[in-house]
């Protein structure tokens, strides 16, 4: 099977480099270690607050808690984010992507500031609302709007069920990603050609610059 150049196969490549590479440091044992998590990246708010390591928001997107973890996210985000990807482009596929992210860490930062938080789902609950949001729009893809109703919505109706009742589950990102993925959907037209100064492929370049800052910040710390 050919490998296909997109910014979602990239994502979920960083994700499993990630992963091995925890692994390979400490185990399994490694993903249930509070310790270790948070040398890798977790999302906690006492560090980023009090010692101001917002790098934490960027990186807890990029770690998992296992194997399932990590197996049912990237899952999910190879289905939904190529389909993102194609609707909308690369540049704004990666800018929603990252933005969607941060506002799931912003938001369980402001609602559960001392939990301990890893995972890509805040930023893959951010495609999922920008899918549903662009099937409300009028110059939404057939392909995509026969699936809003039929699809989208259940999925996001026993998803935040489930955040309600299982404690382990951060519904806090989940839902800062989807309503802001849901407001994106809504707002930002789909895929066109883009003009050589486009605020896409500026924010595109911002969204390329916290990504790599974000990972040079946290080197940074677990080598000083």
């Amino acid at each position: 099977m050919k490998f296909k150049n997109t910014f979602t196969n990239y994502l979920i490549f960083i994700n499993a480099l990630v992963f091995l590479l925890m692994f390979l440091i400490g185990g399994m044992n490694v993903f249930g270690d509070i310790r270790w998590l948070l040398v890798f990246g977790a999302h906690f708010g006492p560090l980023m607050i009090e010692e101001g390591q917002w790098f934490r928001l960027v990186t807890s997107m990029f770690i998992h808690g296992g194997l399932m973890h990590i197996f049912f996210n990237m899952y999910i985000l190879y289905i939904f984010g190529n389909l993102a990807e194609k609707v909308y482009g690369s540049y704004k596929f990666l800018t929603i992507y990252v933005s969607t992210g941060i506002i799931a860490g912003i938001t369980t930062l402001i609602v559960n500031p001392e939990t301990i938080s890893v995972g890509a789902s805040g930023a893959i609950f951010g495609l999922i609302g920008l899918l549903f949001g662009t099937g409300f729009r009028k110059d939404t893809p057939s392909l995509l709007k026969s699936i809003t109703g039929t699809t989208l919505l259940p999925m996001i109706l026993i998803n935040v069920f489930l955040g309600f009742t299982v404690p382990s589950i951060n519904n806090a990102a989940h839902l800062g990603g989807l309503f802001s993925g849901f407001a994106f959907g809504l707002l930002t037209p789909v895929l066109k050609h883009y003009s050589r100064y486009s605020i896409w492929k500026l924010s595109y370049g911002a969204s390329l610059l916290v990504l790599v800052g974000s990972f040079a910040s946290l080197l940074a710390f677990i080598l000083l």
